[in-house]
């Protein structure tokens, strides 16, 4: 590349051809489009340099230790791309900044708290008797199928097949789709919502299966409000800790599975790969992310270790 060519011209370029092989970027284009116009705008000239790096990531003061090395991460991932066609381009060393990665540690919510949650919404104002059916059958699918907010927000009705209990995903993550089965009771509890949606708002093409009162898309935005004054409500968590998360649902959707099938004497190292399907990873060590040392898993765990130490043991 030209080396009168500007950072942001570069990043396009970027951008551009990663996004054509699949991958969104929407947050980390987002980041190297900023780290882009500070390079410009600062008079630099020529490919990424570490001390350039380094300088816009630290630009922001009052940003976390975690963020400033996720912005550094990001230039470091442009940067082994550009070092291809441009040899003086300098790649910031790994974690020079420390970790950029740190599992946030997710609530597992019980069958108790998320009935509560369910009761609570069933109790939203709603003048029309749509809202509060809407966020109890959202929450619902959510906890009952591991399915990411994203996409049951995005889910059509036509999406929905009600006679086989079948959600179809569409190119979601990583652009994959993907068939989703549902247990009798959710498929149930989707004809009842679609019954009560078709009679306030009649069905139309291409229209999203939940919508708001006034018959439009949901945001996330507002998904994510009504569920923060609910946690709240409910007194679902800890005082002092983080508040519960909607993320937090797929957390305990995955947990409750391996808790069951160790339950159950199912062979895990069997099934993790079907469990990595169903929610739609791409490798089953994301799934791992999803899976937490719960009371009732350790005691399993702990359990199993004990009788095998003692039928290993001498006698």
């Amino acid at each position: 590349m030209s080396g009168t060519a500007t950072m942001v011209s570069r990043v396009e370029a970027y951008l551009a051809a990663r996004r054509g092989l699949g991958f969104q970027l929407r947050i980390e284009g987002g980041e190297l489009l900023r780290f882009a116009r500070y390079a410009d705008t600062s008079g630099h000239r020529g490919p990424v340099t570490v001390e350039l790096a380094l300088r816009w990531a630290q630009a922001a003061k009052s940003s976390t230790r975690l963020y400033r090395a996720r912005r550094i991460e990001t230039v470091r991932c442009f940067a082994r791309h550009q070092v291809l066609t441009e040899p003086a381009t300098e790649i910031p060393p790994a974690r020079i900044l420390g970790p950029a990665h740190r599992r946030t540690q997710p609530h597992i919510y019980s069958q108790a708290q998320i009935m509560r949650l369910l009761v609570l919404a069933g109790r939203l104002h709603s003048r029309r008797g749509l809202r509060a059916r809407t966020y109890v059958t959202i929450l619902s699918l959510l906890a009952c199928s591991g399915l990411r907010i994203s996409e049951a927000l995005r889910l059509r009705l036509e999406d929905v097949d009600l006679q086989e209990g079948v959600l179809t995903i569409r190119e979601t993550k990583f652009h994959k789709s993907r068939l989703v089965p549902l247990h009798p009771s959710a498929r149930i509890a989707l004809q009842s919502y679609v019954a009560r949606r078709g009679r306030i708002h009649p069905p139309s093409p291409g229209a999203t299966l939940f919508i708001s009162e006034a018959g439009s898309k949901i945001a996330y935005t507002s998904v994510r409000t009504v569920f923060r004054n609910l946690v709240d409500e409910a007194g679902v968590g800890v005082p002092g800790r983080r508040r519960p998360r909607l993320q937090d649902l797929r957390h305990t959707f995955a947990c409750e599975c391996l808790l069951r099938w160790c339950r159950e004497r199912i062979d895990v190292h069997k099934r993790i790969a079907a469990l990595s399907t169903y929610l739609g990873h791409a490798k089953v060590s994301d799934t791992y992310w999803y899976l937490t040392g719960v009371p009732e898993l350790m005691a399993i765990t702990g359990s199993r270790f004990e009788r095998f130490a003692h039928e290993r043991r001498p006698q």
